[in-house]
């Protein structure tokens, strides 16, 4: 277990204030309103951590770097604006796709990524 430290506390905080998946940049920014000196490299070790404490979980978009968002949010999916690039939470899926693999190949679970403008973007 890691020490606590006020970057750590600011770069979780910048998390569960923001309610969507972030990348690192995006959390380098959005910290350092909270603790001037932020740097990169400890935006990079803190969310490592976070991901192995099971605190947070990437959310893989293909052709892109991985962004995350806070664990234990069950089953959802995303929703990535072309405009600005940032990526939205949505929740609501019912689970039941109709989908038909091939025979004798079991589906285990599925991601869904919708694309195109977010309220800030389309206005």
């Amino acid at each position: 277990m890691e020490r606590r430290t006020r970057q750590r506390d600011a770069i979780r905080r910048v998390f569960e204030e923001a309610g969507r998946p972030l990348g690192p940049t995006e959390v380098l920014d959005a910290g350092r309103a909270h603790v001037r000196g932020l740097g990169i490299a400890t935006v990079y070790r803190t969310i490592a951590s976070l991901v192995e404490a099971e605190w947070l979980t990437p959310v893989e978009l293909p052709g892109e770097p991985a962004r995350y968002e806070v664990a234990g949010q069950g089953h959802h999916h995303h929703f990535r604006c072309r405009t600005c690039a940032r990526v939205f939470e949505i929740h609501g899926c019912t689970g039941t796709i109709d989908l038909h693999p091939p025979a004798g190949f079991t589906i285990e679970r599925h991601e869904v990524v919708l694309y195109g403008l977010c309220d800030t973007c389309a206005a």
